[in-house]
């Protein structure tokens, strides 16, 4: 009862920090009043924080959240994580980062004359987050939640941490993105208060340096986020336009064109309106990510998604879009005939045209982004990861062209004769790479497009970064970011071009050739931790290294739990993920059999050829799920015998929380049979997608039965140039820290 005692108390401070900051604004007197508010309500939070983690490491299981959440075989430091492992958890870890960067602000908004608006409007943004805290509490006990259990019952133990959450990535990803979404409320603010006082033209220099540092927190977490996906949950890949993910990456899309339009307006006078809507929309975008994961609607869509939190708490969540939306827009339409301010018109070969042109395109991506993110609130069906991929490429072309022509011009000057004697080295040089990239098998005509902007925006940023260097290189902050962008782009081209990806299987200590290196699957090991690991050798150019893949079946969620392993080499990584163990058996029970689709492949007597996939019911192209979260999929077998050609569909249901089930399509008036043990769905032009079978029932057809040994079946991919991928990010964030650092320093010298 503490804790929930706590929390209502530092709420009902905050609801008298924003009525007393209110009104200070026309009476002195209440300064120090809503100063004293302020202080009870982080002070609150702060103790609510410290008591949830004082429970969770003392395993207080009468908390319905921690034996949620927690249990007593966690390492203390997963045991931490716990604390933000759940909705009740997330929303007061925001509270405590809103809480600490509160403190900061009440500092600096002093310093520029905007404390008492800024801190009214910051408070009411505190006062929502306890809100929810104070309705979805961590500290509500079990018999509370749970009805049918009797008052004062206390389990031995917990539940345990997600699985696919016990990891060090855990530590330090859901941090990062709760801090940056609790940095994002300060332009907003910063915005509101600028329009409550007539501060229209001076509100940019405080704003960039708080825009400056959630993009750079908040572009950290993605990176974060992308790299835990690559190496250890098993996602194939390190970006796979998961709604989740999309609706961390708008707000950060919002906060980089805000750095720009402020910059343009700090420097023109130009786009006044359009900042102050950006500073609203990149708050509400980060209010609405939590409305998308937390209110149930994306469970069916996302991979992390969270639960319903209950009709009240998803209604207090629209009423909080309501209020910024409403709120803000409603200020900024009050003060419109005020904005009115004339500037001179620029000519089109300027910085601040060209960079506008830029930033309208990026709000073009963040449109159609949102767009297929939302969809699962008004249509059952989801949007898949191509239309993303089709929708954005011709973009990113129009982006990263403008991104290198506008690095050569000037803020409000035109001169077409240096422009473009300017672009004849950079372009020179980035059709003769293109040619490269076309030797290499690039075939794609928008993709080549892309990477010939791309090195024309990077060979522009480097010169730039390199004259910038050497005069003054505390202004080196954009060119860091805006090479890593165009490297990022190449590396995204590169990697998804050039890759390669086959199923396999790895017969035990039986050696096989894949992509010219030499794999052989040499048996298991289980640590103490019980993840069994899938030792593989592999042999390139005659040296000798070893990946270590695990799978394992967890008894908590009744399911098979997979993590990849990878080698990465400078312009590849050579990456493995498991897929199932086949085990070994004397006959022909088991009889696995790798087949591209569309090629005929003899097997004993019969020819076998796979089609298609049959996905079952679907909608528009998107497949449903059961009741139950299982799926079903299918793959049709056109199977030659002597009697004729027969089409065969086996099929495999996938349940999310146990093994999947294979149902064997047997030959008509036969004992032959098929299971589908493993697939692999081809993601780009020219590959083909892959399945592999198990036949039985074949018997003396073989000419004999024979011992097969313990069989590994996995996906192995080779990916190039991923450290690059990694290298881009972190030169984005790099440039992003260099340009926060410079402002804050101009800010206060």
């Amino acid at each position: 009862m503490i804790g929930s005692s706590v929390i209502w108390i530092a709420l009902a401070a905050s609801m008298a920090s924003v009525f007393s900051y209110s009104l200070s604004l026309s009476k002195q007197k209440f300064l120090p009043f809503a100063r004293g508010s302020f202080f009870i309500t982080i002070l609150g939070v702060a103790s609510a924080s410290s008591l949830l983690l004082l429970y969770i490491l003392q395993h207080r299981f009468e908390y319905h959240y921690i034996s949620s959440y927690s249990s007593r075989d966690l390492p203390t430091a997963l045991l931490i994580t716990t604390f933000w492992a759940g909705q009740e958890g997330s929303f007061l870890l925001w509270a405590l980062f809103a809480s600490v960067i509160g403190v900061f602000l009440q500092m600096y908004t002093r310093r520029v004359d905007m404390e008492r608006p800024a801190m009214a409007t910051y408070s009411l943004v505190l006062m929502f987050l306890l809100l929810l805290i104070a309705i979805k509490s961590p500290f509500q006990y079990i018999w509370e939640a749970q009805k049918d259990l009797p008052k004062d019952f206390i389990p031995q133990d917990g539940k345990g941490l997600n699985p696919l959450l016990q990891n060090f990535w855990m530590i330090i990803h859901p941090p990062v993105l709760f801090f940056s979404f609790a940095s994002l409320a300060i332009p907003f603010v910063l915005a509101i208060a600028a329009l409550w006082q007539k501060k229209y033209s001076t509100w940019m220099q405080a704003a960039l340096p708080w825009v400056l540092f959630s993009a750079l927190s908040l572009g950290t977490g993605l990176m974060l986020g992308g790299y835990w996906a690559y190496g250890v949950l098993g996602w194939g890949g390190w970006w796979g336009w998961d709604p989740v993910e999309n609706s961390s990456l708008l707000p950060w899309i919002i906060a980089v064109i805000l750095v720009h339009t402020l910059l343009i307006q700090m420097l023109t006078g130009k786009l006044m309106k359009v900042n102050f809507c950006l500073a609203i929309i990149a708050f509400f975008l980060v209010v609405y990510s939590t409305f998308l994961t937390r209110s149930g609607i994306l469970a069916n869509a996302s991979v992390h998604s969270f639960v319903d939190p209950g009709a009240f708490a998803y209604s207090l969540l629209v009423v909080w879009l309501a209020a910024i939306f409403l709120g803000g827009f409603g200020l900024l339409i009050f003060r419109w005939k005020d904005l009115n301010i004339q500037t001179p018109i620029s000519g089109w070969i300027t910085r601040e045209s060209l960079l506008s042109i830029a930033t309208i395109v990026m709000g073009v991506c963040a449109a159609i982004i949102l767009f297929g993110t939302s969809k699962p609130m008004f249509s059952t069906s989801t949007v898949e990861p191509a239309f993303y991929d089709r929708t954005n490429l011709p973009l990113a072309v129009l982006m990263t062209l403008l991104l290198g022509l506008s690095l050569r011009t000037k803020w409000n000057t035109v001169d077409q004769t240096a422009f473009f004697k300017k672009l004849i080295i950079p372009g020179a040089l980035s059709v003769a790479t293109l040619l490269v990239f076309v030797l290499l098998g690039l075939r794609d005509a928008l993709a080549s497009v892309l990477v010939l902007t791309s090195l024309f925006a990077l060979f522009v940023a480097v010169e730039q970064g390199y004259r910038v260097a050497k005069e003054q290189p505390r202004f080196l902050g954009g060119s860091l970011s805006h090479i890593g962008l165009a490297i990022l782009f190449l590396s995204i081209i590169a990697s998804g071009r050039f890759g390669q990806k086959q199923s396999v299987s790895l017969p035990l200590n039986q050696p096989k050739v894949i992509f010219g290196d030499t794999l052989t699957y040499i048996g298991t090991t289980t640590p103490d931790n019980g993840k069994t690991k899938f030792l593989v050798r592999i042999v390139q150019n005659g040296k000798q290294e070893f990946l270590a893949p695990v799978m394992y079946e967890n008894s908590a969620t009744n399911g098979v739990m997979k993590t990849p392993d990878y080698i990465s080499y400078l312009t590849k990584d050579f990456y493995i993920e498991p897929v199932s163990l086949e085990e070994g058996s004397t006959g022909e029970q088991q009889n696995v059999l790798g087949l591209l689709k569309d090629e005929a492949v003899p097997y004993g007597p019969i020819m076998i050829t796979f089609k298609q996939f049959d996905l079952g019911s679907h909608d528009q192209g998107g497949m449903k799920t059961g009741s139950d979260g299982a799926m079903k999929i299918g793959a049709v077998l056109e199977v030659t015998t002597k009697e004729g050609i027969q089409t065969i569909i086996p099929t495999t249901t996938y349940y999310p929380k146990r093994q999947p089930v294979m149902n064997t399509a047997y030959l008509k008036n036969s004992a032959v049979g098929f299971q589908l043990v493993a697939m692999s769905v081809a993601t780009s032009k020219g590959e083909k997608s892959r399945i592999h079978i198990n036949i039985v029932g074949l018997g003396g057809m073989m000419h004999g039965a024979k011992q097969t040994p313990e069989t590994l079946i996995a996906e192995v991919s080779i990916k190039p140039f991923m450290n690059f991928v990694w290298i881009a990010a972190a030169l984005i964030v790099l440039g992003l820290l260099v340009a926060m650092v410079r402002r804050l320093n101009q800010r206060f010298r």
